[in-house]
Order: C-alpha cells, then structure tokens, then sequence
C-alpha cells in the first residue's frame, strides 16, 4: 500500500536491502525516514550509507530517526507518518514489554488511518517457544499491537515456507542465509531455504 507521496519509517533498515527501493520511490514526492539506534551493534549500516552516498538523486527527501526500545521509540511526531515498516526486526526487541513500547511508539507516530507493516519469522505454534531462537509467535504478536491500539487488517501468505519447522540448534540463523552452523548439514538448510515469515497489516483507527 506504499504510494509515492507518503512519509515513510523504515525500522532498523540494517544493510539497507528495502532501503534501495523505497527511497527511490518517494524520492519525488513523499519522505523516507530511517529509524537506527544510536550505534548498530551488528555493524549493518555501512552497506546502505555507502549505496545512500552513491546515489543522491535517488534518495530525496531522507532524514534519521533513533530507535532503540524501550527507551528511545518516538521515530517522528505525533500523527506525522503514514507508513511505518520493518522486516525481521520484532524479534530483537524481546522482552515483550520492549516490544509493546515499540509498538505504541509507531502507533502515536502514525497518522489516524496510518499503516504499520511488519514481516519476520514465524515460530511454530506446534513446539514450545523458544525466545532466543528469533522467532516470533504471531499470536502474541498480534495481541501486542492490538495491547498497543491497532487493527489487523491482513495478513499475506507471500513470504511463507512450509519446510520450515522452526526448531533449529541455532535457531532462524541455523538457515540461510546465515548459514551458522557452517557446513554441518549446509546442503539439509539450503534445502529447506529462508524462514517461515508472516506477513501483517496493522491500522491505526480513524478514530
């Protein structure tokens, strides 16, 4: 649902993959924010700074926001954004009450109808969580944004993978493409491919 003259949050962008394709497509007309804490302790940034300072007529109109629950989670003022986007990020902003005072803080920077997007991977329902495995259960994430004052107004299939059982000695980065466990079984994961990852829409009411 992203259009060209929205005022778009990126959450925690890292090596800058969606970063790529958004900022060219609001480059025009509409404003592309990303949201980094303070220092990025997994040292993602310098991919995106390096294509950001390669390509200044495709970047518009960017600036920088610090997010780092649950302290620092104002990513733009009140009723200001329209968009508010982040794929495979919930899951580092364990525990729970982290990840509320994230929500709420997207849900007051949203504009009144405003969207928030999240993808990330998805735990099995069938197996007992595991916190640490960095997975996220969709249940409890839909319980925490609606705690926080969304909607769901949908969910996609498009980033499903049915061989993904979730239950792995290294967790999600157990596949590609981390791939931690090196060669053990490489050929086993490769199979299988990326994560399970739900898909979901939420919407801050009109009223």
């Amino acid at each position: 649902g992203v259009t060209p003259t929205m005022t778009v949050v990126e959450i925690w962008p890292s090596g800058g993959w969606y970063t790529e394709i958004l900022a060219p497509y609001l480059a025009a007309h509409g404003t592309y924010i990303i949201a980094d804490p303070a220092a990025d302790p997994n040292g993602y940034t310098n991919p995106r700074k390096a294509w950001i300072a390669a390509h200044p007529a495709l970047v518009g109109s960017l600036s920088y926001a610090t997010f780092q629950p649950p302290t620092q989670v104002e990513v733009a003022p009140e009723n200001s954004v329209d968009m508010i986007l982040t794929f495979r990020n919930v899951h580092n902003w364990l525990p729970e009450s982290s990840q509320l005072a994230a929500l709420k803080g997207f849900f007051k920077a949203l504009r009144p109808g405003g969207v928030l997007g999240v993808v990330d991977h998805r735990a099995n329902p069938k197996i007992k969580f595991d916190p640490k495995s960095g997975y996220v259960q969709e249940r409890a994430l839909i319980k925490l944004a609606t705690k926080a004052g969304f909607k769901l107004g949908s969910k996609s299939e498009v980033n499903a993978n049915p061989k993904d059982r979730a239950d792995y000695p290294d967790g999600v980065w157990t596949l590609p493409p981390r791939l931690r466990l090196g060669e053990k079984d490489k050929q086993k994961y490769l199979d299988i491919g990326e994560s399970d990852r739900m898909t979901l829409k939420f919407l801050k009411p009109l009223k």
